[in-house]
């Protein structure tokens, strides 16, 4: 088979280059990225090199590999082309809020280099869905972009008392010019948001928001993005209330306000959520929790510590059709993606899978 990764010797070098770029303030090192990523200066991961194994269809969308990038990366939709020619399946853009507003102040955004770990409390700084939905709509009007799917994270503002309003405004807004939402109510960093994961809330407010979505565009996909942290009780509600709005995905899972022991002390009291690999222990078993609730009837998208192919295959195994990374973008370099898939590829083979779809679950079959 024709498969020629150039990924190994580009995230050897991106190795040497870490501890230079990493001089660099973490904010302005993620400016930075976007512009480059926005004006074509990242390298590029020909399409035609994903492994046909790792081809898959999930929500109704075609994917040729199953590793996304998480939202957080592109918030106003500015780089789509350049984050996805570095050889990711799909991205999700955002988190985005309706109104523009600056989230919390800086410093907000922290790299834990010995857990390859990140902690953010950026709090949906967003220039609104205005912007966003410009941005957006000027990607797909362009000749020659990259055709694979693009979600859409959808955040509410700070000073918003309408638990559904907001979601409802800013899927409106977006829903002709993306493959997928995401309904955001696990953010540590926006207060009351997480507060909507409760029962009763979480049921009125997706009612509302599918609704919506019922009159506005029926066909797009909305996925709800969940929190590593809820108790066993908050997730069978959560499974059958996901269930019962016939939502068509969730993600598993959004960063975490645990702090492990593999974090080091001067990160312990620094507030915000943690992503990366302390959490894929945790955010893993939720997933394996949540497709035995849900019985596999919804799909689901592993977020959460993916660092190598090993990880992402260990993600599809509990439940999930999809994984997203982005710690490992930060930690392991613009040539991970394809790392990671050519890696998977190779596992799934070795485990007599033919394709991704059939090692989903696996670990509930045994």
């Amino acid at each position: 088979m024709a498969f020629n990764p150039w990924t190994i010797p580009f995230i050897d070098i991106y190795a040497l280059a870490r501890p230079v770029l990493f001089l660099l303030e973490p904010e302005l090192a993620h400016h930075l990225t976007i512009k480059m990523l926005k004006f074509g200066l990242g390298p590029r991961a020909a399409s035609d090199k994903d492994d046909p194994i790792l081809k898959t269809s999930v929500f109704g969308l075609e994917f040729s590999n199953p590793v996304g990038l998480a939202a957080g990366l592109d918030k106003e939709a500015e780089a789509i082309d350049g984050m996805l020619n570095l050889g990711f399946g799909f991205a999700e853009l955002g988190g985005v809020t309706p109104k523009p507003q600056p989230g919390n102040p800086r410093p907000r955004l922290f790299r834990i280099p010995e857990a390859s770990a990140i902690i953010n409390r950026m709090g949906f700084n967003s220039s609104g869905i205005e912007a966003f939905t410009n941005n957006l709509q000027a990607w797909r009007s362009k000749l020659g972009r990259v055709k694979r799917p693009v979600g859409v994270n959808l955040g509410k503002n700070k000073d918003s008392a309408d638990d559904a309003e907001d979601f409802i405004v800013c899927l409106k807004k977006v829903a002709p010019f993306a493959d997928f939402v995401t309904i955001n109510v696990s953010s540590p960093n926006t207060p009351g948001l997480r507060d909507i994961q409760a029962k009763d809330r979480l049921k009125a407010m997706l009612d509302k928001v599918m609704k919506a979505r019922a009159e506005t565009a029926p066909e797009l996909p909305v996925l709800l993005k969940i929190s590593p942290d809820i108790t066993e009780e908050q997730q069978a509600d959560i499974a059958a209330i996901a269930l019962e709005s016939k939502i068509q995905g969730l993600i598993i899972s959004n960063t975490s306000t645990s702090r492990p022991s593999n974090v080091p002390r001067k990160f312990i009291d620094e507030a915000g959520g943690l992503s990366g690999p302390p959490i894929f222990g945790p955010s893993t078993r939720l997933l394996s929790n949540m497709y035995k609730l849900t019985k596999g009837q919804i799909k689901i998208i592993g977020s959460g510590g993916v660092m190598t192919g090993t990880d992402a295959y260990a993600k599809i195994r509990a439940g999930a059709s999809l994984v997203q990374i982005y710690s490992a973008l930060i930690f392991r370099g613009p040539g991970v993606a394809p790392f990671i898939n050519k890696e998977l590829a190779d596992i799934l083979r070795k485990d007599g899978f033919k394709s991704v779809e059939e090692a989903v679950g696996a670990d509930h079959r045994v």
